[in-house]
């Protein structure tokens, strides 16, 4: 998509290691004006890593990360000796994040935690600040409970107001850290229109991070897939979709990768990864060693489906992932 336009976002072989253990790997990802990108993957996978590295959280320890064209390696520094914080907040203002878990100050109301932002990095008056809280609530459907504290008002309402205060500077790229986590269908289905509506309405860049392949499908222009820190594939979202409804008896002559994104994608209960997760589980238990020495190629972790695959209870909607 847009591949005649330079990257907003470009991930070339980047590498994180924590602990003397590669949690990304060789990461390769490009991510274009004006289109939302899904970074998918299992628990532990690398997602949350990733996204973190790209905003300048973490510092990558191989590879380069791109951001507006700005080479994120000297800004960050390592270990935070050496960056530049004064560029480095520059690139910041802007993006914008919505966090997991909405992560509002509980001490100040709706309006009052979205016009923070625009309190701390402008020089607008209190006047032109009210007026834009009550345009960005607006557009989060809002504006009526803006005076309002986080403990008054429900889960999907704080993802709306975490949002709303992401956009609070009008940011060029919005990250989306598990948007759905947590919500009920139908307020995750209100979620997924909202990111559809603001990509389309404000043209705004979306990176979401996330495992829930109900949202995934409605609101990815692209998708990519990680599994153990590494890529394994980015593809289209209509790529992906005609992999997730592959009939079984096609699918058996796929390489093993594309089998194991397929049942990840279908939250099939049996298949490549339950089986070979199962196997290395008793091996690893018999030797007394973690799982991770015994696997012998990527392992994913299956979420619920809607192309007709069985759903497992372990890994539903109300999951919790860290990747």
């Amino acid at each position: 998509m847009a591949s005649n336009r330079p990257p907003l976002i470009s991930c070339q072989q980047v590498a994180k290691i924590f602990d003397g253990r590669a949690v990304l790997e060789s990461i390769d990802l490009d991510v274009y004006p004006g289109e939302t990108m899904v970074i998918m993957g299992g628990s532990g996978s690398g997602k949350s890593t990733l996204l973190r590295v790209i905003i300048g959280s973490f510092a990558a320890d191989r590879g380069r990360v791109m951001l507006f064209g700005q080479d994120m390696g000297p800004l960050v520094g390592q270990g935070g000796i050496g960056g530049d914080e004064e560029k480095l907040a520059d690139v910041r203002k802007r993006f914008g994040i919505l966090f997991q878990s909405g992560a509002l100050f509980n001490s100040m109301t709706i309006a009052e935690n979205v016009a923070l932002p625009l309190k701390e990095h402008t020089d607008l008056s209190q006047e032109i600040i009210d007026i834009q809280v009550k345009i960005k609530l607006e557009l989060v459907g809002l504006r009526e409970h803006a005076h309002k504290y986080p403990a008054q008002i429900s889960g999907g309402m704080k993802k709306r107001a975490g949002l709303a205060r992401a956009l609070a500077l009008d940011p060029e790229i919005l990250f989306y850290d598990e948007p759905s986590a947590g919500l009920d269908p139908v307020t995750s289905a209100q979620i997924d229109r909202l990111i559809v509506d603001l990509s389309r309405q404000l043209g705004v860049t979306s990176v979401v991070v996330t495992h829930e392949m109900d949202s995934a499908f409605v609101i990815a222009d692209r998708m990519a897939m990680l599994d153990r820190g590494k890529m394994l594939k980015v593809e289209t979202r209509d790529w992906y979709d005609n992999l997730r409804k592959l009939s079984d008896a096609d699918a058996k002559d796929l390489p093993q990768t594309e089998r194991l994104i397929r049942q990840f994608l279908r939250g099939d209960a049996e298949g490549p990864i339950t089986e070979r997760r199962s196997e290395a589980a008793f091996e690893a238990d018999l030797l007394g060693v973690p799982v991770e020495q015994i696997l012998p190629t990527p392992s994913l972790e299956p979420t619920r489906s809607t192309a007709g695959g069985t759903r497992s209870g372990l890994f539903g909607r109300f999951s919790k992932s860290k990747g």
